[in-house]
């Protein structure tokens, strides 16, 4: 075995967890880093929100580094009934300059063993933000374009202290918040969103590039585009040979070891073909001069106007006879007359006056386009699982090889399957043993671009 095959191994036993301390809603904390056997951390672009999973063994002793106190269980001796601050800080397996401090709250407790013993429970995380959440609704009528409304939405209405990233996008769209909470109506304007396209040519291009994700990570709040996340480099390279054994050829190149592979989907056609995501057609009814437009989406006109992880595009290989016609038919009406841009009554007739037949929001140029997007880029997903790396998070790029399956094991790098894929979640698992990163890859496309 190689010496960087070695040093993985190692490092899948280096778990640390530094600090976690639960302080109750009274004010009393107590240190359970000890007590925890198994915690999982989880990030995901399809969620709004980070969460976490702890596993706490309580035998009635608390250990603070230096001594011992007795308590009648951690349970009831802070007590823990919800909403209690959870503090933990841990460190990465293969770099200790990888930390992650998190604060989080009490969501929920599940599967309470209890003993005179020792009792067995579970912590059911989440962070502030997802609490104030449900506390919080948007109210304001908004107008211009969403990223500045998402970014206003998120800083001034759920006030969260969190870094926020937005994309710039290209669409104008005037709206009420009408009483909705703040991650449902960021989502709801992540399908209505395109991007704002820096360069030049149809690449990018209002209709080409809709589709974006509002999500979280450690690092802060997210609404990106999914082309600008496909645009990102890989900084990562992992391989996969069913062995943790990589040859020194392949280490000077960057590559770490795969410990586990599984793909979960490549193509699904009867589901694709279900979705539309090749070929659909949308009724546009305009209800003011009672007309509609019949637009046909086809997938084969898209293929210059976005961004794929892969060279090949994955619906290059369908038989044309399956996509030659739409397979998902959609109505939408348009909002014609609707919501006119103004900051006072008198300005917003003016521009009503000035513009009677344009709609509000441009959907027969953006949300087909991002319906067929979104399939798109789940088309193919592979689960891998790595040596603890903290550096990770949801909505990076990563370089994946995998070793083609020949008779003579020539070990050749499968051309199909090489390239980037984007991380579409995480999950941090630390035991007091050992330290395993799973991640959720997807991509839309075969060979490496």
């Amino acid at each position: 075995m190689s010496e960087q095959g070695t040093k993985q191994l190692s490092e899948i036993n280096a778990g640390n967890i530094k600090k976690c301390v639960i302080t109750s809603n009274n004010g009393k904390s107590i240190d359970v880093s000890a007590g925890i056997v198994d915690f999982r951390y989880y990030e995901s672009i399809l969620s709004n929100y980070i969460s976490a999973q702890a596993i706490i063994v309580d035998t009635g002793y608390i250990s603070d580094g230096k001594k011992s106190q007795s308590t009648k269980g951690i349970l009831d001796d802070l007590p823990i009934r919800g909403g209690e601050k959870f503090e933990i800080e841990f460190t990465d397996a293969s770099n200790p300059q990888h930390t992650l401090q998190l604060i989080l709250y009490v969501n929920r407790i599940l599967s309470v063993d209890p003993g005179t013993v020792k009792e067995n429970f579970i912590l059911n995380l989440t962070p502030i933000d997802y609490i104030n959440n449900e506390l919080t609704r948007v109210v304001k009528r908004y107008q211009g374009k969403i990223s500045d409304n998402v970014k206003s939405i998120l800083n001034d209405v759920l006030q969260t202290g969190l870094t926020v990233t937005v994309d710039d996008t290209a669409i104008n769209y005037n709206f009420f918040g009408n009483d909705r909470k703040p991650f449902y109506v960021c989502t709801w304007l992540a399908s209505k969103s395109t991007s704002q396209s820096a360069g030049s040519g149809s690449r990018g291009s209002i209709g080409g590039s809709a589709g974006y994700l509002f999500y979280q990570t450690h690092k802060g709040f997210n609404f990106r585009s999914i082309d600008k996340l496909l645009e990102q480099t890989a900084d990562k390279k992992y391989i996969f040979t069913n062995t943790t054994n990589i040859s020194e050829a392949r280490e000077s190149q960057g590559y770490k070891s795969m410990l586990s592979v599984n793909i979960d989907r490549n193509v699904d056609l009867q589901s694709n073909l279900a979705l539309g995501v090749y070929h659909n057609r949308t009724v546009f009814y305009d209800p003011v001069s009672f007309n509609y437009v019949v637009l046909n989406f086809d997938i084969e006109d898209q293929r210059d106007k976005i961004t794929t992880a892969g060279e090949t595009p994955a619906s290059t290989f369908i038989k044309p006879e399956f996509v030659k016609g739409p397979t998902r038919l959609m109505t939408n009406i348009l909002d014609i007359g609707f919501n006119p841009t103004g900051n006072t009554p008198e300005e917003q007739l003016r521009n009503w006056k000035a513009a009677k037949t344009i709609p509000n929001y441009d959907s027969p140029r953006t949300q087909v386009q991002s319906i067929m997007r979104y399939n798109q880029l789940f088309t193919i997903q592979t689960n891998i699982m790595i040596a603890g790396d903290l550096s990770i998070k949801a909505g990076d790029m990563v370089d994946c090889a995998f070793i083609q399956l020949e008779g003579r094991g020539s070990g050749e790098i499968n051309k199909e399957t090489e390239g980037k894929y984007l991380v579409a979640y995480v999950c941090h698992r630390l035991t007091p043993s050992d330290t395993f990163t799973s991640l959720g890859l997807v991509r839309d496309s075969y060979k490496k671009a």
